[in-house]
């Protein structure tokens, strides 16, 4: 399985900061494919993630509340929390270390893995929920594919977010494949 970096973390990040940047007015109280949250919701839990792994890599105490992160500029927001946690992981020794992260206690580079996972995912909700279109890189699409579908198994249900995998086309877009191994629905 190939090892992910930080620079595939920032790409990603990146790549999601032109989808929140593209959330206009009204669009921020609409919903998203993540039926609980408006796409303000999703953008706030995307930032606070950011922040909890962050802190998480970084040693320091952390901050499992559902507050808003976003404030009055979620543009901002999200871009400050994305240096953040590319920061963190970029830390010398930060992917060899073990830390203890919602799913348990892993190796800093599953760390990575599951954060990258997350904004992939997450993007794709916001994408759906705004209209816009991913530009995720296929090439690291197919690895946190690959990762995740090793993973699972592996994940306590009593400690998995996802729903159960949802239907997908064996040539659907991999970005579509990932979504629906974590539980979306990927119809149009």
């Amino acid at each position: 399985m190939a090892t992910p970096t930080v620079d595939q973390l920032a790409q990603v990040l990146d790549d999601a900061a032109s989808l929140v940047s593209a959330v206009d007015g009204a669009q921020w109280d609409g919903p998203t494919p993540c039926t609980d949250w408006t796409v303000r919701q999703l953008v706030n839990h995307l930032v606070g993630g950011n922040l909890l792994f962050a802190a998480i890599v970084d040693g320091l105490p952390v901050d499992r509340s559902s507050a808003d992160h976003l404030g009055d500029d979620p543009v901002a927001a999200y871009r400050a929390a994305a240096g953040a946690v590319v920061a963190a992981f970029g830390r010398p020794g930060a992917l060899e270390q073990v830390v203890t992260v919602p799913f348990g206690t892993v190796p800093g580079v599953v760390a990575l893995h599951l954060r990258i996972t997350e904004v992939l995912v997450h993007g794709w909700d916001l994408a759906r929920a705004i209209g816009g279109t991913t530009a995720f890189p296929k090439d690291l699409v197919a690895q946190e594919l690959a990762f995740t579908l090793g993973a699972l198994d592996g994940v306590p249900p009593e400690r998995s977010p996802f729903a159960a995998p949802q239907p997908v086309a064996d040539d659907a877009p991999l970005i579509d494949q990932l979504a629906a191994c974590l539980g979306r629905s990927v119809a149009s």
